[in-house]
């Protein structure tokens, strides 16, 4: 790990937005307002947009108390756009991301900049709480993390394992670790309204594997706004389909004998995981989601792995 540190004591905010205007008056006043120890700056990555986001971000910057800086990234995806927000923040000692459709707690930048102050800690993160139109009787709690919620505990910890994710949408960094060319993989990208790309979970395993110092910080709290056209079963079913076309395309290898670049004891695994969704569909039928769910990952796995053969 890279030990050379900015000598800029500030953090800088970075939020990438892709047609998100609506979106962004309610977040930089939420974000001007912040108490902070430190300086602090407002980065706006903007991801071709057409929208008026770059009119709105620079009226708003005019009347700001606080720096508030405008980039364009012509390179399409948020894996790009967060690539580009850690480029044009490494003379800043700390970097934070919050997303486009989220609203700080007045405490949210001060959590993180406590806990980063520890110069053992490389990375700290928060809870999420999800803010959701309506909520259908299909919609259970267990479904909720797949909007990013993230409630572990109410008080701070070291994170250990995968069992206690923190996300990009609320995560703060001490940019050394940046200093020597560690970026999000461009690989798991999503594009514009899209959805899937997987680039904060590959970051953190990566974190994890290489014994970085993760911190949970529940003062580091944020809302999460879901907007209607996500309260839709093809959404999880699509994120989970798209997660294991990813895994099947870069991350597993079976063995077995293959047929069409599929081990054959995959198909079989395919059809049992969808007998059990019909299944479950006609007996309890406000709990059959996240079965369809596996059966989705385990289809994109599949089509992964076909896809894998030519590449």
């Amino acid at each position: 790990m890279n030990s050379s540190q900015p000598d800029n004591n500030q953090i800088t905010v970075a939020v990438c937005s892709y047609n998100a205007a609506q979106y962004l008056p309610t977040l930089l006043e939420k974000l001007i307002s912040q108490d902070c120890s430190i300086p602090f700056e407002v980065l706006i990555v903007d991801n071709n947009s057409t929208d008026n986001t770059r009119t709105l971000v620079s009226d708003f910057a005019k009347s700001s108390t606080i720096p508030i800086r405008y980039v364009k990234e012509s390179e399409q995806g948020i894996a790009f756009a967060r690539n580009r927000a850690i480029n044009e923040s490494l003379s800043s000692r700390y970097l934070a991301f919050i997303d486009a459709d989220e609203i700080p707690e007045k405490n949210w930048l001060q959590g993180a900049v406590r806990t980063l102050s520890d110069e053992k800690t490389d990375c700290v993160g928060g809870k999420i709480t999800i803010s959701l139109p309506y909520r259908p009787k299909w919609l259970s709690d267990d479904l909720l993390p797949f909007y990013g919620e993230v409630n572990h505990s109410d008080t701070a910890f070291k994170i250990s394992g995968n069992s206690t994710p923190i996300w990009s949408g609320n995560i703060a960094y001490n940019t050394r670790i940046f200093q020597d060319e560690l970026r999000f993989d461009i690989r798991y990208n999503r594009k514009g309204v899209g959805i899937g790309g997987g680039e904060d979970a590959v970051m953190f395993e990566y974190l994890l594997q290489h014994q970085f110092n993760l911190i949970y910080q529940p003062d580091m709290e944020i809302l999460h706004l879901i907007s209607e056209e996500k309260i839709k079963r093809w959404y999880f079913l699509r994120l989970h389909y798209l997660s294991g076309k990813k895994a099947g395309l870069y991350e597993i290898n079976p063995d077995g004998k293959k047929i069409a670049g599929i081990p054959g004891f995959m198909y079989l695994q395919l059809l049992k995981k969808f007998y059990k969704v019909i299944h479950l569909y006609f007996e309890q039928p406000y709990s059959y989601m996240r079965e369809a769910m596996n059966a989705s990952y385990h289809l994109g796995m599949m089509a992964g792995l076909v896809k894998a053969r030519y590449l």
